[in-house]
């Protein structure tokens, strides 16, 4: 496609809300994956940490 004007390659022949509309929700789902398997990874190294502490302390000790 060709465009004559930076307005023209944004409105994309009528199709811009589509088309960036989509590409919108695509970068929203991807950043909102990228948040949560950060805070799935941290929360799964915490619990293993815990683990560890748990593993090592002496027996009879409270937890």
């Amino acid at each position: 496609m060709e465009w004559a004007s930076w307005s023209d390659f944004w409105h994309m022949a009528g199709y811009g809300l589509y088309v960036w509309g989509s590409f919108g929700v695509t970068a929203a789902g991807i950043l909102i994956e990228v948040i949560l398997l950060k805070r799935a990874g941290a929360d799964t190294r915490r619990r293993l940490k815990r683990m560890q502490q748990w593993a090592l302390s002496p027996e009879g000790e409270e937890r």
